[in-house]
């Protein structure tokens, strides 16, 4: 009965007959469940101090009794309320231990539980590596649970059938009169067995195709997850061998954006306002980078950087990221004009890009991020500083590549910090814009 007020949420009357089943089962093997259910009501009602100290009262009284699926589920428990306290370390650290456990005694519906709390709780703390890997073994046993309970069903079913028709054997040999009798009454054992045995099987059918569904939804959001964090070639390495090699490119191009007036416009924007309006420009840029294929790196405050030609190499790289920095400059002069006619603050853009070899890749084991390497990164960096608002910035060796498509300015050998003097040019328009 508590059980049942428990779901219906009536966790005062749940409380309520869970503490008058302890006073019922104090000394017996039945007080960790209780004491276990105790926590549970109160972590609904948000009380995480009383739920965790039931639920550790659950896990010793277990322990002292050596009944180690009481212990799993207490330590499930304990997990879980860490989780919803948001103490995900101590949560980690139940939910391992209840693995542990559940492994050792073979039982696997709490070895589930306790893999649905660790891909849960590994979401939570970002680490989606982790969080993968629970949710793929969630998915492995409750395949496993759902053919053990579809076996039951069926070996419950067989036998009963050949118990049935045994004793209709035996009855058979009893009278001539019977004979007939029982044959009619064993032919209809069949059929109807047979009629309930194929209704089991759709029902579990059913079950079992919904539960695929639902697997496959939430294996579609991890890795929907996934790919807005890293490349697709990339994730999916990354979830084929747990890791993800560094790759060298020969040629790619890489941008770096910089807005002009980020700290003026920072003194006199709401922390709110100020995110909101740096939000709307990298929203753009991303829908700009996405047109023309291009590789979202990172970025760093008011920094935006992006490549072209990895990590599938591309053979038009250099066109595409010059024909998205002419965009962005258009979204953001158009931007500015929105602005000053409200009398709000705005961005000014300067912009930059270089042509070169990289190395890409992830490094470190925990917030993953595809990132770049090498001097190419350095020299795109110096192509932004050195240049102008509201231009696109390209080196020498970019520009010799895409001199055919774009109306370009020589701007000379311009001093680069760390660099020297590299020849740059401003990109004006595209030949094919007439």
């Amino acid at each position: 009965m508590a059980k049942s007020i428990l779901k219906k949420n009536s966790l005062d009357s749940a409380l309520f007959f869970f503490e008058k089943s302890l006073v019922a089962f104090e000394g017996s093997e039945n007080a960790p469940y209780t004491l276990n259910n105790i926590g549970k009501v109160y972590r609904r009602k948000g009380d995480f101090k009383k739920a965790l100290e039931y639920q550790m009262k659950a896990y010793d009284y277990a322990k002292k009794l050596d009944a180690k699926n009481d212990m799993a589920i207490s330590l499930l428990g304990l997990g879980t309320s860490y989780r919803d306290k948001g103490d995900l370390v101590l949560a980690l650290e139940s939910y391992h231990k209840a693995e542990e456990i559940a492994l050792s005694i073979g039982s696997d519906y709490q070895v589930k539980d306790a893999y649905e709390g660790l891909a849960a709780t590994y979401a939570l703390k970002k680490d989606f590596n982790n969080a993968f890997k629970y949710q793929t073994l969630v998915v492995g046993i409750k395949d496993k649970l759902f053919n053990l309970d579809i076996q039951k069903k069926l070996g419950t079913l067989q036998f009963t059938f050949d118990i049935e028709k045994k004793t209709s054997e035996i009855n058979l040999l009893t009278k001539d009169k019977e004979i007939q009798e029982q044959e009619l009454r064993r032919q209809k054992i069949v059929r109807n067995s047979f009629i309930g045995g194929f209704t089991i099987v759709l029902l579990f059918a059913g079950v079992f195709l919904s539960q695929r569904n639902k697997i496959a939804k939430e294996k579609k959001r991890s890795d929907e997850l996934l790919l807005n964090i890293l490349p697709e070639e990339t994730a999916e390495e990354l979830k084929a061998t747990g890791t993800a090699k560094a790759k060298s490119f020969d040629l790619v191009t890489v941008m770096f954006t910089d807005f002009k007036n980020f700290t003026q416009a920072s003194e006199k924007l709401t922390a709110e306002e100020l995110v909101a309006e740096i939000n709307e420009c990298y929203s753009e840029f991303d829908r700009i980078i996405t047109q023309y294929g291009l590789e979202k790196i990172k970025t760093i405050g008011d920094s935006y950087m992006c490549a072209g030609g990895l990590p599938v190499p591309s053979s038009t790289h250099a066109e595409d990221v010059v024909k998205a920095g002419l965009e962005m400059q258009a979204f953001i002069e158009a931007n500015k004009a929105k602005r000053i006619a409200i009398d709000q603050p705005f961005f000014e853009l300067r912009l930059g890009i270089h042509t070169g070899p990289v190395v890409a890749g992830i490094v470190g084991i925990k917030k993953f991020a595809y990132d770049i390497w090498g001097d190419t990164v350095n020299t795109a960096s110096r192509m932004e500083s050195s240049g102008e608002i509201g231009k696109v910035n390209i080196s020498g060796f970019t520009y010799e590549i895409i001199k055919d498509k774009f109306e370009c300015v020589h701007r000379g050998k311009i001093q680069a910090k760390n660099k020297g003097e590299i020849d740059m040019y401003f990109v004006n328009r595209s030949f094919s814009e007439g």
